[in-house]
Formats: C-alpha cells, structure tokens, sequence
C-alpha cells in the first residue's frame, strides 16, 4: 500500500502585478495556513516520506514549509519542472517516477491539475481544492510504478476553511 497527498500551494500574493506567476511569493494568509493544515494532518497521524512540488515560488515555499514542520530532511524534498501547468496525465507520471521507499508521498501543485488529478485517481466529484487543500489518496500497490486513474481510495479531503460544520470526510 501506498498513501499518496496531493496538497495545493498555499494562498499566493498578488501585490506585485510587475511580477510574473512562476514568482509569486505566497500572501501572509498563505504562509498563517500552513501551519495550522500541518497540525490537523499531524492529528491525523499523516506521514510523508518524500515531498514533490512545482518548481514555482510558491509551491516551493509551501513545500519547504510542510518539510520543516514535518521533519523530513531536505534531500528528500524537490522539484519537478513539469509540474508547472501540469495536467492529470502528468500528476500520474510524475508520481509513477516516486521513489518506493517513500510510502507516504506528496506532490504539491497547482489547480486546476490538482483537483482534476484527485478526481480522476478517485473517481470523485470534487468541485475545487482550495489553496493550502489537502487530499489523501490509498492505493493499492507495492511500487509507484503501478500507480494508474481509477484506482485510489478518497480517504480524506481538508483546506483551511473547512470547519466542523462543513467536514464532509
């Protein structure tokens, strides 16, 4: 078995219009999600082996963010160009590449890949993972290799703003 996040960046800034999207840095509400979305996964008892993300300012700083809280060491947290723009597809052969001694992996990018990604793996309905949303995919395989659409299992879905009142896991 492997477990498989799929976590959006956080909220990213758009004060500096002169800046290009690849270079947004990630707004102050961004950077205040981050821990409080660590804590609830680490409630959840969630373990990540190895982190993944798009190259971009702020998927990087998201990621390094989740790294630090967590404590994985930084060689087993990087990037991948091709997650920029990604579509589903991508997403896919992106976590096909995993290492297998990362059992519990995330990838961390952009949406709409991300939700469409977690849709298509889980046969969901999801409508939109907000910034800084978090989904938890089971699958049932020994190597990232055999990842493939329609085989995962949706076990939890969070974001920010999702309260008591509105958890739908």
């Amino acid at each position: 078995m492997k477990t498989l996040y799929l976590l959006r960046h956080a909220k990213s800034s758009w004060d500096n219009p002169d800046l290009k999207d690849f270079e947004r840095p990630l707004a102050q509400r961004g950077i205040g999600d981050v821990p409080t979305m660590v804590e609830r996964f680490k409630a959840r008892l969630g373990s990540v082996d190895c982190i993944i993300c798009s190259p971009a300012v702020r998927t990087k700083t998201t990621a390094k963010m989740w790294a630090q809280q967590l404590g994985v060491v930084s060689d087993k947290v990087g990037s991948n160009p091709e997650l920029y723009f990604a579509g589903s597809p991508m997403f896919l052969k992106a976590a096909s590449l995993l290492d297998d001694d990362c059992n519990g992996a995330m990838l961390v990018g952009h949406n709409p890949a991300i939700t469409d990604f977690v849709n298509e793996m889980a046969g969901s309905d999801i409508d939109n993972i907000p910034t800084c949303g978090l989904v938890e995919l089971s699958l049932p395989i020994d190597a990232w290799l055999e990842i493939e659409f329609a085989s995962a299992e949706l076990v939890y879905f969070d974001y920010p703003k999702k309260t008591a009142d509105n958890h739908d896991d």
